[in-house]
């Protein structure tokens, strides 16, 4: 596979310096975030970066060897001069659909965008309308899916060693559209990538809902192969980032952050003769690849075999739209809601968006002063 040509517009925390924050283990490998895995992977070069903030752009160039000349204000202006193949978007959620679409419109193979998709779902549809039209590739930065704890257990599941799915439980206190898409999507990715076809949903209060701030929620999800999940994104105590997946043979978890994950199945014996739980842990690899580096593979493998990517924009589209359901499940008073939604105006204001004027970097910054 020849080097592909890569550039990153939004060019802070996720775009370049949130490798910076991460001082111990968890559910992060690094290099994770977009700028450090390209240039870490024999995969891609990096040749541009695009920010409307002068700050962001001399800290780029400086930190990772870009001149002023790759350096550009206006991504559109990038997206000619340069040409990339694949390109990160990793702007607030506010500008994230006209970005991404004119991306996808520039001729880029490939594209690696943050999360949530979309503020609306009228959005969301049209970014997904488009790059498959064009047939331009996305993955979604909801990266449990390329965790290796969460990579192994999907593999048990889908090979028949838990038995049949009943259940996926995650517990993960986050608004649902921001971190909460990390949260969606990991149930999904747990329940075989099944389609929900309709939820019941309560959110922190009444008067919560009836906003369109990204709030905290719990949930009930049906998905059409049969599976049913439970999310919490509530308060979660010691469960915080926890995740539950329960079969008829065997049953996996995740706990806290990701900070261990063990199987448990049956053996002979106990009360009864109805079994004993016997516990293991989750192999691990002794040197785990950088999650991001596993994105880029599974990215440009996905071009070159014209298939979707493990965590597609498809995928980012139906975590927006449970999210969106489950807050419409509140506002009509706890009542089921079938999926699709016919209302593809409603919107989540993702909570990344707040104060979004300024850079998430710089705000931090000013905050621990």
């Amino acid at each position: 596979m020849a080097p592909y040509k890569a550039a990153v517009i939004g060019l802070g925390r996720m775009g370049s310096t949130f490798d910076d924050e991460i001082t111990q283990g968890g559910s992060i490998f690094l290099p994770y975030c977009h700028t450090p895995a390209y240039v870490a992977s024999p995969l891609t070069t990096l040749v541009a970066g695009a920010d409307p903030h002068d700050e962001q752009r001399s800290i780029y160039g400086e930190r990772w060897g870009l001149n002023n000349g790759h350096l550009y204000t206006d991504y559109r202006e990038m997206l000619e001069q340069e040409s990339p193949d694949v390109v990160s978007v990793c702007t607030t959620a506010r500008v994230r659909a006209e970005i991404l679409i004119e991306v996808a419109r520039s001729g880029a193979k490939a594209i690696w965008a943050e999360k949530p998709l979309a503020l609306t779902l009228e959005e969301a549809d049209e970014m997904v309308a488009i790059c498959d039209e064009l047939g331009v590739r996305v993955a979604i930065n909801t990266a449990r899916r390329y965790n290796p704890y969460f990579a192994h257990i999907r593999g048990r599941i889908d090979r028949g060693e838990l038995g049949d799915i009943l259940q996926v439980n995650v517990h993960a206190q986050c608004g649902l559209s921001h971190n909460g898409s990390h949260a969606i999507d990991a149930l999904r990715f747990l329940a075989q990538n099944g389609n929900v076809e309709w939820v019941f949903g309560e959110m922190e209060s009444d008067e919560a809902a009836a906003g369109e701030d990204d709030l905290m929620g719990n949930g009930y999800l049906a998905f059409d192969n049969g599976i049913r999940g439970f999310l919490r994104s509530t308060p979660c105590g010691v469960a915080n980032w926890d995740t539950d997946v329960i079969g008829t043979e065997g049953r996996a978890r995740t706990m806290y952050m990701c900070s261990g994950a063990e199987y448990t199945h049956l053996a002979e014996g106990g009360l009864r003769g109805r079994g004993v739980p016997v516990r293991s842990s989750v192999p691990f690899p002794a040197s785990p690849e950088g999650m991001g580096i596993t994105i880029i593979r599974d990215l440009l493998e996905s071009v070159e075999q014209k298939r979707r990517p493990r965590s597609s924009i498809h995928d980012g589209h139906q975590s927006l739209e449970i999210a969106m359901a489950l807050r419409e499940s509140h506002r009509r008073g706890g009542q089921r809601v079938d999926l699709p939604l016919a209302n593809r105006s409603l919107r989540i204001l993702s909570s990344e968006t707040h104060g979004d004027s300024e850079p998430a970097r710089i705000r931090r910054l000013k905050a621990a002063k």
